[in-house]
């Protein structure tokens, strides 16, 4: 049977929110898979802008290569948490990385499910 832990973040800091500073690809480090040979992580990640404007925020899931490994979403300006990724799997050791158009705005809040 499987087991499921409920992991922080790996790019956070005891759980707190990721500013992402990269304003260009290569993205903030948001989570990197812990690389089971048998599991896989779960992501779930919410986005807040503190900017005046909307901002485009780009996901880089496990690699830069557009359109595979690309998901882009425009964040409201300052209109609460945004759900960017359900519970997209990860695994094989990838690690999911972000970047805005404008950096130092936009913060990413979530957790995984470790499941093995």
């Amino acid at each position: 049977m499987a087991a499921f832990t409920k992991q922080k973040l790996s790019g956070s800091t005891n759980g707190r929110a990721i500013l992402v500073v990269a304003s260009a690809t290569l993205g903030t480090t948001i989570h990197t898979d812990g690389a089971s040979a048998t599991g896989f992580d779960e992501v779930y990640l919410w986005a807040w802008n503190s900017s005046a404007t909307e901002e485009l925020l780009t996901i880089e899931w496990g690699a830069a290569t557009d359109p595979n490994d690309i998901m882009e979403v425009t964040i409201p300006s300052q209109d609460g948490w945004v759900n960017i990724v359900p519970g997209f799997i990860i695994d094989g050791g990838l690690v999911v990385t972000a970047f805005s158009a404008t950096g130092n705005v936009v913060t990413i809040q979530g957790f995984v499910n470790r499941i093995e």
